[in-house]
């Protein structure tokens, strides 16, 4: 036999586990866990349960222990199969009125069958993946929907709450309680007052001591306190009955008019996977509250909870029990009570299971009266106030009452109808409803067109736009987010006739600006809350962001300042002079080094959109990115600025927060993690976002007056840039720091233009600060080093190659810095150079450098672009080249005036 033959014999039967070679070791099986915080949320949610589940019982008019049954199912089932682990479901109040409706029409049997259909037509739902659809609701149908449930139950009950019994219907109820007023039952009153006051203090009670014992749910101190006193005191009344299981009715075959049954399903379908969906999101919301918790739960899956729902109907109708739909109040108790997985809900549900079977002596000594307080309350409640502003704000209250209405008057699934049917009208209604209005002011025809621009507003556009004169200037302001073909073909036609009689046009977005002031609204115009009197509406040609083109707005009135360090012969509007002359063919640049600054010009054309080509001097003191004056002029009016600021940040939360709201909430959760530190101008026109595309938590930015990285021991006091430095290398850990330059910058102009004796010699913060820019100067200087140079081009002018030599120049004083010379010995840093021109929106990227060369700056382009440069963010493109030296500027030395500056 051969050596390598086993010696034993092998049970061929048993099957052997062959663990794979180069794999982890297998893990063994974890022991099933549960977390203390879900046993003690467990127990929380079934003191709240146990009373709702029997007072909603109670209230259907089903038998009590159906409550009980969909309580049970409603932890386990859904606790199991669910999607959102943390929402508890069990029988909800929003289908109290539903219920008790079919039990009334069919009977318990019936309705158990129904629930039943209704819990197979949800698994239809959930298989489908339809269930984010379901979300498309208008809210204010929803909360419509709920108020109208929940008066419906409140004036049932009230009934109960009194002594008496409930009819069939609300006006039955209200005709009826009149006479109910005339037979009062002063035990049942008692134990109702008792209880609803327990439930109005209890969570109010102040103190230490209140504080511990509002952890005890409200609903059981109620429950518990009327029934203890009810039974103390002796008094005689109502109480649950709860027979024996032996006895309890299971579901039965559906009995009834066909379409009556299938209204029926739809209706307990629509309920119960609405309110279990929405209740899915709020919960999300709660869990979003929580730090730490979102990682661990997860969002929820919509489709998966639709079909845990359904799951969980089949079985509690086929057992006897209510309905099952995802409750808000036991949700939210189990949030912060602290659960952290699916085992609160299911443990509360097991807890439910045990006190049904061991008990029963104790849940019937609870008087009915107490429940039907209790069931009255949630109804009072389910009518909420913060609702009711929600939809006002909104403009959608004719949706809410209509809806209410519906469900009291006549049933939930017409209210529904009705609510949608409102919804879809008022919708309408918004879309078709323009208004257009036409005004003169200081020669400029203002048409305003307010509201969605479709075919049915063309007639009205076109009358307005012919009341526009040929030949003049005519300003078309569109608020609004949609313009249909016929509207668009209206408004371009017009538009081209107008301008080919001489006219001008401009089409903007509502904004607040400055230059013409606004007209009082018109009768047929609404007053916006956000203008205020003698507000420009035709100040600005654009909205925020978009589009670019002339983003800046027109017609703002700028003095210059008598201290500008830029060239006084440049224009006074306010943007940075960019050092590159776009319509000069000799490349030679407007302003100090150029020859003479082209005029201002503010009709709209030309350089007024404030690209750099326009060659403007410095911004005035406040501008971010130039090195403006210290005494700027500002408007003769503030105000357009503080609306402008408002009106931006209303934008923002409108338009772009509810889209960046989860990332930005995940950064908060997480810290910043940044993997570049990025310094550069504070330029008002340099976006970093945008030229880097990147986004939050991308980017350690650090932004100064000329990109400058002052010297270890020289920041005279201002350690700003260092601690930055420092911080991004030592505790962020970033993997590159980018210095990156900008054409036209106004910290180098300074540099170069200053006249002797500027400032009589004053020590500002500005001339302290360009004191750090000196040595890019004498760089610039120095014919024993190369200058930085640009592929495919020479620097336009000597402000461009001071901008290029002085990012070179900063890499320098980077590597001086401690904490940069250790990283980069670890190999752990990089270091980048960067230049972008704003007026071409190019970047170039510093792709060669060693020793005392100067570098040079190699052209980005799209998918062309060839190695450039070894390293892992090497940019992938066409190779660099270099230029002749023949096609650089003259060199020039550094102006006497320069040394005033940094005196």
């Amino acid at each position: 036999m051969s050596a390598c033959v086993p010696t034993r014999t092998s049970d061929s039967t048993h099957t052997r586990r062959v663990h794979p070679p180069h794999s982890p070791p297998p893990t063994r099986r974890r022991r099933f866990h549960v977390a203390g915080a879900d046993v003690s949320a467990s127990i929380a949610v079934f003191l709240i349960a146990l009373p709702l589940s029997l007072g909603i019982a109670l209230a259907t008019g089903a038998p009590l222990q159906a409550g009980l049954v969909a309580a049970a199912v409603g932890g386990l089932v859904v606790g199991w199969l669910g999607g959102a682990p943390l929402q508890v479901s069990g029988p909800a109040a929003g289908l109290t009125v539903v219920t008790a409706d079919l039990i009334h029409r069919y009977g318990w049997q019936t309705t158990c069958a129904i629930t039943v259909l209704a819990g197979l037509a949800q698994l239809g739902l959930g298989c489908l993946r339809v269930a984010r659809s379901a979300l498309a609701v208008s809210p204010a149908i929803v909360h419509g929907m709920l108020a109208g449930i929940g008066v419906t139950i409140a004036v049932a009950q009230l009934h109960i709450v009194l002594g008496g019994s409930p009819q069939s219907s609300v006006l039955d109820n209200l005709r009826a309680l009149p006479a109910q007023l005339a037979d009062l039952r002063p035990a049942a009153v008692a134990v109702s007052a008792l209880t609803l006051a327990l439930l109005l203090l209890w969570p109010r009670l102040p103190g230490r001591v209140g504080r511990l014992l509002r952890t005890v749910p409200a609903a059981l101190v109620a429950v518990a306190g009327a029934t203890a006193t009810a039974v103390l005191a002796g008094l005689t009344q109502p109480r649950v009955e709860l027979p024996s299981w032996s006895s309890h009715a299971l579901a039965g075959l559906p009995e009834g008019p066909v379409l009556g049954l299938v209204a029926a399903v739809l209706t307990i379908t629509l309920v119960c996977s609405v309110q279990s969906l929405l209740g899915a999101v709020a919960v999300d919301k709660l869990i979003a509250s929580r730090p730490g918790l979102p990682a661990r739960v997860g969002r929820s899956d919509l489709d998966r909870e639709l079909l845990g729902q359904g799951a969980a109907n089949v079985v509690s109708g086929a057992l006897g029990g209510l309905p099952v739909a995802g409750v808000a109040v036991r949700s939210t108790a189990n949030v912060r009570a602290g659960a952290v997985s699916r085992n609160s809900t299911m443990l509360h549900g097991v807890l439910v299971v045990v006190a049904a079977l061991l008990m029963v002596p104790l849940l019937e000594l609870i008087p009915l009266a107490s429940l039907a307080a209790l069931v009255m309350a949630v109804g009072i409640q389910m009518v909420s106030l913060h609702h009711i502003r929600t939809v006002t704000r909104h403009r959608e209250v004719l949706v809410y009452a209509v809806t209410t209405l519906g469900v009291v008057l006549l049933n939930v699934l017409a209210g529904v109808a009705l609510g949608i049917a409102v919804a879809v009208a008022v919708s309408l209604h918004r879309l078709a409803r323009t208004r257009i209005t036409h005004h003169e002011q200081e020669g400029v025809h203002h048409v305003r067109v307010r509201g969605q621009l479709t075919f049915l507003a063309v007639p009205r556009l076109s009358r307005a736009l012919h009341l526009v004169p040929q030949g003049t200037h005519a300003v078309v302001e569109l608020d609004g987010s949609f313009m249909d073909h016929a509207a668009y073909e209206t408004l371009q036609d017009w538009r081209k006739t107008h301008t080919g009689q001489g006219g001008s046009v401009d089409l903007t977005g509502r904004r607040s600006g400055t230059g013409v002031t606004a007209a009082e609204p018109t009768a047929t115009e609404d007053p916006d809350p956000t203008q205020e009197a003698g507000t420009s509406l035709a100040g600005c040609r654009c909205r925020p962001w978009t589009p670019w083109r002339k983003h800046q707005c027109e017609g703002r009135k700028i003095t210059p300042s008598p201290l500008s360090l830029a060239s006084p012969g440049g224009r006074t509007d306010g943007h940075p002079q960019d050092g590159t002359s776009a319509g000069k063919p000799d490349g030679q640049a407007d302003g100090p080094l150029g020859g003479p600054s082209r005029p201002d010009r503010s009709d709209g054309s030309g350089a007024s959109d404030g690209s750099p080509e326009a060659g403007s001097p410095a911004r005035p003191t406040g501008s971010t990115g130039s090195a403006g004056s210290a005494g700027s002029g500002r408007p003769a009016d503030t105000a357009p600025s503080a609306h402008q600021l408002v009106r931006g940040i209303s934008a923002f939360q409108r338009n772009t927060a509810p889209l960046v709201r989860d990332e930005l909430a995940r950064l908060a959760r997480e810290g910043q993690r940044p993997s570049q530190l990025f310094l550069t101008c504070a330029d008002s026109r340099l976006v970093t976002s945008m030229i880097t595309s990147s986004g939050p938590g991308d980017l350690f930015v650090v932004r100064n007056v000329g990109n400058l990285v002052p010297l270890p021991g020289e920041e005279s006091g201002d350690d700003s840039v260092a601690a930055a430095i420092e911080y991004a290398v030592d505790v962020l850990e970033v993997r590159s720091i980018t210095v990156c330059g900008h054409s036209g910058c106004g910290a180098m102009q300074a540099l170069l233009s200053s006249e002797p004796g500027s400032g009589g010699g004053a020590q500002t913060p500005l001339k302290r600060w360009l004191r750090h820019g000196l040595p890019s100067l004498e760089r610039l200087a120095d014919d024993s080093r190369p200058w930085a140079r640009l592929t495919g081009r020479a620097p336009a002018d000597a402000v461009e190659q001071l901008c290029l030599t002085n990012v070179v120049q900063q890499l320098d004083h980077l590597r001086a810095h401690e904490s940069v010379a250790r990283a980069l010995r670890a190999g752990a840093l990089e270091l980048h150079g960067m230049y972008f021109h704003v007026g071409e929106a190019q970047a170039y990227l510093l792709t060669e450098r060693g020793g005392e060369e100067g570098g040079l700056f190699h052209h980005i382009g799209g998918p062309e672009v060839a190695d450039a440069f070894d390293g892992p963010h090497a940019p992938r493109g066409s190779k660099a080249t270099y230029i002749p030296e023949t096609s650089e500027v003259p060199r020039v030395s550094p102006a006497p005036e320069v040394s005033d500056v940094s005196a």
